[in-house]
């Protein structure tokens, strides 16, 4: 299903995204890597005493190889451009979610009547009542098993409509609060952000705080 790709999508957008930010602060540690203390008169004696022209190219290069500080400086610039061009496939996407639960909701609305918007309790309560829905259509459909009854069986179906609805608005809302902090990281890069302030920002990349696993397990339950 169309939704399944998506939410998958985005998943391997995360990866790609959260490998690129670790490229990101990899190269810039190694290109603000602190240079040998030329003030200090043991590193000067050590130098004098074996001091070589390539040694002397070496400490002006700041006691960096040239092809590192080469490699670095490129891959700096690779993985901001990478996550540019991530963020943007991210909102394709992202919209792609947003046609999806707008058509779910569509119909759900045609079969069941108006679907208001939620906040984030609503959805917590919705889900409680999905866990309770889904144990009582267990107990029927063991107590009824040998049985079939249309008005239920449609009955069912606006529920399951309903629920879908519920999730979509809930997936949607958290992916977007998702990219919306990725943006937001990826436009806040630059040489001059501290080590502690890169390190928390890949932190937060990888750990999605915005994203609920329950609302997307319950969703997967609606499109298997």
């Amino acid at each position: 299903m169309l939704l399944y790709d998506r939410i998958t999508k985005i998943d391997e957008l995360g990866t790609a995204g959260s490998k690129l930010l670790s490229g990101f602060q990899q190269a810039l540690e190694f290109i603000r890597k602190p240079a040998i203390d030329k003030n200090s008169k043991l590193v000067n004696s050590i130098i004098k005493a074996n001091e070589t022209e390539r040694l002397k190219a070496y400490i002006n290069f700041e006691c960096k190889n040239r092809k590192d500080v080469v490699r670095n400086a490129t891959n700096l610039g690779s993985c901001k451009q990478g996550l540019l061009h991530l963020i943007r496939e991210v909102k394709v996407v992202l919209d792609e979610l947003d046609d999806i639960k707008a058509n779910v909701t569509n119909v759900s609305q045609r079969m069941h009547g108006k679907l208001s918007a939620l906040s984030d309790p609503d959805i917590d309560v919705k889900l409680n009542e999905l866990r309770i829905d889904n144990n009582v259509d267990k107990n029927a459909a063991c107590s009824h098993s040998g049985s079939t009854d249309v008005s239920a069986t449609n009955s069912k179906e606006k529920t399951d409509y309903t629920s879908l609805a519920f999730l979509m608005v809930g997936i949607y809302e958290m992916v977007q609060e998702d990219y919306l902090m990725q943006e937001r990281i990826v436009f806040a890069l630059d040489l001059n952000m501290s080590t502690e302030e890169l390190e928390n920002y890949c932190q937060m990349w990888s750990l999605h705080p915005f994203i609920n696993d329950e609302i997307t397990h319950q969703a997967w339950k609606y499109i298997r």
